[in-house]
């Protein structure tokens, strides 16, 4: 059996989506490229804001904006800027390297509206670069099915259970993409 094109991780919020994605990178030496999404705390009107950053950009240098404010939630209500999605996020995709693996985490309803970005994502995965991505396990979300769907990934399903042995399992498409064993370092900044 082929080793899959692209990974995608699929789960409830907090499972460890995100945590693999970082694991699995720091086992990679290719450059990375795409894109991750940082909740924050609530602010002082209870919202949480969700800003966008290069995937492969450090902590310490990733910058907090209404240029990258890809929107506002509480329980309830969703205030989402897809013209943020549609102007930093396909940037983030389309900066990628051939020789890179292309991050998207996470993948959700938010940008569901973002047509130029969810055509982007499409793309990418339509494409040769490996793909590996967070996406939220909601089936409500077309978007979110045409990405489970896509001919060229492979959706996995995480939980608390099963998060360790599906690292093991993951590592060796890693090392593939790599053509073979990847040392252990950081992905590129």
């Amino acid at each position: 059996m082929a080793e899959p094109r692209h990974i995608l991780l699929c789960g409830a919020r907090g499972v460890g989506k995100s945590t693999l994605i970082q694991k699995l990178l720091a086992s990679c030496t290719r450059p990375v490229s795409g894109f991750l999404t940082k909740r924050l705390a609530p602010d002082e009107t209870g919202f949480h804001p969700i800003y966008i950053h290069p995937a492969g950009l450090a902590e310490a240098q990733r910058k907090y904006s209404a240029r990258n404010l890809i929107g506002t939630c509480d329980s309830r209500v969703h205030n989402v800027f897809p013209e943020v999605f549609d102007g930093l996020g396909v940037q983030y995709l389309t900066a990628a390297r051939p020789d890179s693996v292309i991050v998207m985490d996470e993948l959700g309803f938010m940008e569901s509206q973002a047509s130029l970005f969810t055509g982007e994502v499409l793309r990418a995965l339509d494409g040769s670069i490996p793909v590996i991505a967070a996406v939220k396990d909601r089936t409500d979300i077309p978007f979110l099915n045409a990405v489970r769907a896509h001919k060229n990934a492979t959706v996995y399903s995480i939980d608390a259970e099963n998060r360790d042995a599906l690292y093991e399992r993951l590592l060796p498409i890693l090392r593939a993409w790599n053509g073979e064993g990847c040392p252990k370092q950081q992905p590129s900044q």
